[in-house]
């Protein structure tokens, strides 16, 4: 090789290393209980403060709570859990009890402890980075801590692959998921695929029903599979007063509910986000003016 080429060549490998992303790294764990995983980066990115409502606050979903919260409270403690999935309708409270049963788990003697080897820890994970998982979970293996990674809205379209990789990584991947690591997801679709792609793969393949397994039988890697529906109007009215009583907003309970049903009809629908939503608009309107 000619000589003059090297200098040119050890500026290029030199830019490419600049370039690649550093190797991960769980520096700073213990200074959180919550963490963003941020692959570009390398590292996990702590959370000072997870937005989350008390879990007595969310309404309406008393047996998806009580699943997810026993789940979550086993695995805190050393016990056998299972993956989650959360599943269903909009706005009922899939990834608030997530948070909120996270911090249930940390709580001691009724009040949030400081962030400690012996908390559970959160992870939120994106959809876009799925790929990268097997790599975040071999670095998770590692720690004594105990970690629920945790991807919100999670839903595949047809020309996603990145479900294969999760489905080996939530149990059947030659080196298995970390004793110290929990999967949960929440989805508003059931099986996490569009009703359409599965039908053309109906349609389309060779076996159907074979083709129409592979895509839906994601879903049965995750073992605790927790169902969220519509909300009735009695339930959305307690979602209301729940929060206006934790708010201790001084109005008739009459008015309130007229000012909900209303609220709820410009929504188009009702939820336990578009309760929370009118409470935040009511709380504003029922403040001291300056």
């Amino acid at each position: 090789m000619d000589s003059d080429l090297l200098p040119a060549l050890d500026r290029i490998a030199a830019a490419l290393e600049r370039l690649s992303p550093p190797p991960p790294t769980l520096k700073g764990l213990d200074e959180s209980d919550a963490f963003v995983w941020h692959p570009a980066l390398g590292r996990l990115t702590p959370v000072e403060h997870v937005a989350h409502v008390d879990l007595d606050l969310l309404q309406g979903v008393a047996m998806q709570r009580g699943l997810i919260l026993d789940n979550t409270l086993h695995f805190a403690r050393g016990l056998p859990a299972n993956n989650a999935m959360l599943w269903g309708a909009r706005g009922m409270g899939k990834s608030s009890l997530v948070k909120a049963a996270h911090a249930r788990a940390n709580l001691v003697d009724g009040r949030p402890a400081a962030p400690g080897r012996g908390r559970l820890v959160l992870i939120e994970i994106q959809r876009e980075d799925l790929a990268t998982l097997p790599d975040l979970l071999a670095l998770l293996r590692t720690s004594p801590r105990r970690f629920i990674v945790f991807c919100d809205d999670l839903s595949f379209e047809s020309e996603d692959a990145d479900y294969k990789a999760l489905k080996s990584v939530l149990d059947g991947g030659i080196s298995g998921r970390p004793d110290n690591v929990l999967f949960y997801a929440t989805s508003n679709r059931r099986h996490l695929m569009p009703r359409d792609m599965i039908d053309n793969e109906r349609s389309t393949a060779i076996n159907p029903s074979e083709a129409v397994e592979e895509k839906v039988s994601l879903s049965d890697r995750f073992g605790l599979w927790v169902g969220f529906h519509n909300c009735p109007q009695d339930v959305f009215l307690e979602m209301v007063r729940a929060y206006a009583h934790a708010r201790r907003l001084r109005i008739d309970d009459t008015e309130l509910m007229q000012r909900a049903n209303a609220w709820s009809v410009t929504r188009g629908g009702r939820s336990g986000r578009v309760a929370f939503q009118f409470i935040e608009n009511l709380t504003a309107e029922l403040s001291p003016q300056p």
